[in-house]
Order: structure tokens, then C-alpha cells, then sequence
């Protein structure tokens, strides 16, 4: 097994004087050297974290000892086209130094965790199935539309990154973190540090096949566990005459159920809730037991909305299934947490990798 680590190198990142970037850390330490400029950034102690999901964003301004100091959330709206998603993040970013208190000339570096495979040395966007992103230099575009260094990794990367270092898995040399939200993402620590492979992708387990034989659109664990589908399936199921109080909680418009609205029905046991979401946990389980099979992992920690709004019965009914599922019996043994930080996993880990990276 390679050891999947980063080369160390983050390019076209950096703004320096004019539109050029330089490549490269040490290039870009010989900049700052130079550049009155960067070795004032080089001083700044408050640090923005970005969690960009697929429904929502969410944006932190941190400072030197990791005290959320403001934040801002807003709608992804990926449908409107990726400047619009930029020109929101540069507004979030505005909206969470002011509530901070500070200009954003203070902040030494910002960190974004994005959906989907990530190129985390280039700063690109490989493919993100939830923003219709191909190969989208995120990095550099938004590096200069903020005039701040500005540093890419996927978003449940930093996520379980947030987790290890501060949260559920605090301290862990080996976990997978898992986020059940509009899609299913997945992220991997191995020897205290984040992995990335050879292809620098490493965690994808929302692609992972459950049913090779089903008809596209119903292979995948994104395409069976996410909170998208269990919407989906609760929708026609409706549809073909099963009842649900989704009906009533969602006015009637059960397609535009999210998460919380989804948890206000398992709470008050719906049935037809209750069964799909438990048929989604226990094919996560499956899906995960298969990593900790494979990697001999002992924890795993599950976040993002569909989770959070389920609570312990959804990381319950995981982790029997992990459980269940893990080979060999020492494997069984493996424990499956909720995460501890929530909401802002990502912007935390987010922030990290911008203080740990310029």
C-alpha cells in the first residue's frame, strides 16, 4: 500500500503580485519572502473555513487558538452555474469576517472542503457529481476572487480531519468518517494522518457498488443510502398509496423533504419513514464493513444532515450492521460514533488545512 500522502506541493493557490501564482510550497515560501505583502499575511492569526456541500455552504472565521469567532450559511444553489456558487462563498466569507469583527485582509489563508474527487495539490475539482463540476481549478478561482491563499480537499476529508483533531475521534491514528447528506462521502485516516492513495481520491465509498446487476441510478451506496434517495423512495412509495405523516409535515410536497423535516417523522415513527431509512442504514452498514474489513479499522464516525437529523437510532442501526458484516471477529469490535462537531466538522477541518498547508 502506498502511503497516500500529499507531496507537499499546493499550486495555483497563492495570489501574488498581479494575476501570476507561483507553484509549488517552496516557490511560494521564496514569494513571501520577497513580497512585503505575503510576509504580512504570513502573520495573521484568524484562519476562514469552508464547508461547500451540495444543498448548503457553510463558512467559519476562526482564530490562532481554533475559537469560532463568526460564521455564515447559505444555499449552495449549484444549479445556478459555479459563478454564482462563487460569488455566494465571496459573500459568506464578507458575512463571517464582519460578524468576527475583522477585514479580510487579516485572514492569513482559507481552507475549502468541496464534494466529490479532489486533486488536493492542484486545487481542482476532478468531479463533483452534486455541483456539475468537471475539472474546476476551485482553488484559483476563488484564490483570486478573495485575493487569499486558498486551499482545496474534499469535504469529508476535512471533515473527519475536524473530528480526529478536535471532536469523536479525537486522537485516533485510524478512522473512516462517513457523511449521509444530499450524497454519501467518505473520508480516511491512516497513522494519525489523512490518506489520500495514488490517485489522490482515496474515501470515495459513496461510488462503491452495493448492487452491480440493478439498473443505473440504483447501484451505488449514494444512489441507495443518501438522504436524496430515502426522499426519493419515500416519495413514490406515497405515490403507490402507502401513508406517511411525511404527507402532512411536508404540505404535500414530500420531493422537497430535507433532512430535519425527515427526522420529525422517524421521531414521531412513521412506518414507511422508519423502514426506508433503517433499509438505508443497514446498507451503509454493509458498505462500511466492507472498509473495515479490508483496512482493520476501529471507528468510524457518521455525520452530515440525514445522520444528524436521525440521531442515535441511524448510528445505532449502522454499527449493527457494520457489526454484522465485519470479518474477522476481532473486527467486530469496531465502534461507529456520531459526530461530535457537527455542523461545523467541516468548517474546523477546513480551517486546519488552511493554517496547516500556506
Amino acid at each position: 500500500m502506498t502511503s497516500g500522502k500529499l507531496s507537499g506541493k499546493f499550486t495555483g493557490t497563492r495570489p501574488v503580485k498581479g494575476t501570476a501564482h507561483r507553484s509549488g510550497t517552496r516557490a511560494a515560501k521564496r514569494g513571501a519572502a520577497r513580497n512585503p505583502a505575503a510576509n504580512s499575511r504570513r502573520g495573521k492569526s484568524f484562519f476562514v473555513g469552508i464547508d461547500l456541500g451540495g444543498t448548503n455552504m457553510q463558512i467559519g472565521v476562526v482564530d490562532a487558538s481554533f475559537k469560532l469567532r463568526g460564521a455564515s450559511r447559505k444555499k449552495t444553489r449549484a444549479e445556478e452555474g459555479s459563478a454564482a456558487v462563487i460569488d455566494r462563498l465571496a459573500r459568506g466569507v464578507q458575512e463571517a469576517c464582519d460578524e468576527a469583527g475583522i477585514a479580510t485582509s487579516q485572514v492569513a489563508a482559507v481552507g475549502i472542503g468541496a464534494p466529490g474527487a479532489i486533486d488536493p495539490e492542484s486545487g481542482v475539482v476532478l468531479e463533483a457529481v452534486n455541483l456539475n463540476w468537471t475539472d474546476y481549478k476551485l482553488a484559483r478561482i476563488l484564490s483570486t476572487r478573495l485575493r487569499t491563499p486558498v486551499f482545496l480537499d474534499n469535504d469529508v476529508n476535512v471533515a473527519v480531519l475536524g473530528e480526529q483533531r478536535m471532536g469523536a475521534a479525537k486522537g485516533a491514528p485510524d478512522v473512516l468518517g462517513v457523511w449521509a447528506g444530499t450524497g454519501i462521502g467518505g473520508g480516511l485516516i491512516l497513522n494519525g494522518e489523512l490518506f489520500y492513495g495514488g490517485f489522490k481520491t482515496a474515501g470515495e465509498i459513496g461510488h462503491t457498488i452495493l448492487y452491480p446487476g440493478a439498473p443505473l441510478g440504483e447501484r451505488t451506496v449514494e444512489n441507495l443510502c443518501s438522504r436524496t434517495n430515502v426522499v426519493h423512495r419515500i416519495a413514490a412509495l406515497i405515490k403507490a398509496n402507502h401513508k406517511s405523516s411525511l404527507t402532512r409535515l411536508a404540505d404535500g410536497e414530500v420531493e422537497k423533504v430535507r433532512s430535519k423535516t425527515l427526522g420529525r417523522a422517524y421521531a414521531e415513527k412513521d412506518a414507511l419513514t422508519m423502514e426506508v431509512i433503517d433499509t438505508a442504514a443497514d446498507l451503509l452498514g454493509i458498505a462500511i464493513s466492507n472498509y473495515v474489513t479490508v483496512l482493520s479499522l476501529p471507528l468510524v464516525v457518521l455525520g452530515g444532515g440525514l445522520t444528524e437529523a436521525i440521531g442515535a437510532p441511524f448510528v445505532q442501526r449502522v454499527e449493527r450492521s457494520v457489526r454484522k458484516h465485519a470479518f474477522p471477529d476481532r473486527c467486530k469490535a469496531v465502534k461507529v460514533v456520531e459526530s461530535k462537531l457537527r455542523d461545523n466538522a467541516g468548517v474546523f477541518g477546513a480551517a486546519l488545512i488552511a493554517k496547516e498547508r500556506r
